[in-house]
């Protein structure tokens, strides 16, 4: 079988006056995350990790922050079309691994519809997915709750 491996990674700031979505799902609290999409970091990781893999460039050559198509656009509907560009490829996906590095809020009551919300749009079952949360204890821009960064790793196969 063929097999290609992608790693993807996002980052954004925390700021008043935004929705905080994250896999998909609304999360509670007291700021959301500043991009020119829904700034949903964990669909960009993966996202990324999906382009990467196909060696296919990153979200930056299909979403540019420089249209205003992408302007507060569902992150979901970008992942779901990263999809789409590697299953025309050949590839589909054999699992996605993600973390989350944010000290809060503390997320473990939203993974598993993040979970349900990524394998619906990427159209596997929940078990090809896995995310996980991880806090800084304290250090760094996350731990400062400045941010939070997500890290996802994609393994591809060919049909």
């Amino acid at each position: 079988m063929d097999f290609r491996v992608g790693t993807g990674y996002d980052a954004h700031q925390f700021i008043a006056g935004r929705t905080f979505i994250l896999g998909g799902v609304t999360i509670e609290h007291t700021k959301g995350l500043l991009g020119h999409s829904d700034a949903d970091a964990l669909s960009h990781a993966i996202s990324d990790a999906i382009l990467g893999a196909a060696a296919l460039g990153d979200m930056g050559k299909y979403f540019p922050d420089t249209d205003p198509k992408w302007k507060n656009a569902n992150s979901l509907a970008m992942l779901k079309e990263c999809l789409r560009l590697v299953k025309e490829k050949g590839w589909v996906i054999g699992n996605v691994d993600s973390t989350i590095i944010c000290q809060k809020p503390k997320l473990a009551s939203y993974i598993s519809s993040m979970i349900e919300k990524i394998a619906e749009t990427l159209e596997v079952s929940a078990d090809k997915i896995s995310i996980k949360a991880k806090t800084t204890e304290e250090m760094g821009f996350e731990g400062r709750q400045e941010g939070l960064s997500t890290q996802a790793v994609v393994l591809l196969q060919r049909k």
